[in-house]
């Protein structure tokens, strides 16, 4: 039976809070930027300051009120684009190799060492193994990046050993 080591909740959540950060800060630069010029506003004293106290022209802090919102939403979008493409990541411990993001596979055979030292304290464990070319390769996994390693590596170790 294969065991599964998803994506951590830490790293999307992460992403979560980026996302809502950017549209905060986005929300309150445009309010600032461009809704601040009425007197209804409660904020009509930063326009006066920043522009009718300027001769009617913008200076650098209300120009970037004005503009940073399009980045801030940019960077929110990007942010949720690159959280629908590794949000289903894992690490799947099969019945012949080790499968990581559905990419590379590394048989249980190929493995040579699992230095575990850290993974108690800092929580990543460090499996050496021959690649196609018979050449030493290192695999770092955290579990600041998917949830469940323990049993993973437990289930490595069972099988190797």
């Amino acid at each position: 039976m294969a065991i599964e080591a998803p994506l951590s909740k830490f790293s999307k959540n992460g992403f979560k809070i980026y996302i809502g950060v950017c549209l905060v800060f986005a929300v309150v630069f445009a309010y600032d930027g461009y809704l601040s010029k009425y007197e209804w506003s409660q904020r009509h004293s930063f326009y006066k300051e920043h522009v009718l106290d300027n001769d009617g022209v913008a200076d650098e802090i209300m120009l970037f009120n004005r503009y940073s919102p399009f980045a801030l939403l940019a960077l929110a979008a990007g942010l949720g684009f690159r959280f629908f493409m590794v949000k289903d990541r894992k690490v799947v411990a099969g019945e012949t190799d080790l499968v990581i993001d559905g990419k590379q596979s590394v048989p249980y055979e190929r493995i040579e060492q699992i230095d575990k030292t850290h993974f108690e304290k800092k929580g990543y464990f460090v499996l050496t193994y021959k690649n196609e070319q018979d050449s030493d390769t290192d695999l770092k996994l955290s579990d600041r990046v998917y949830d469940n390693l323990g049993a993973i590596l437990e289930d490595i170790v069972a099988r190797i050993s």
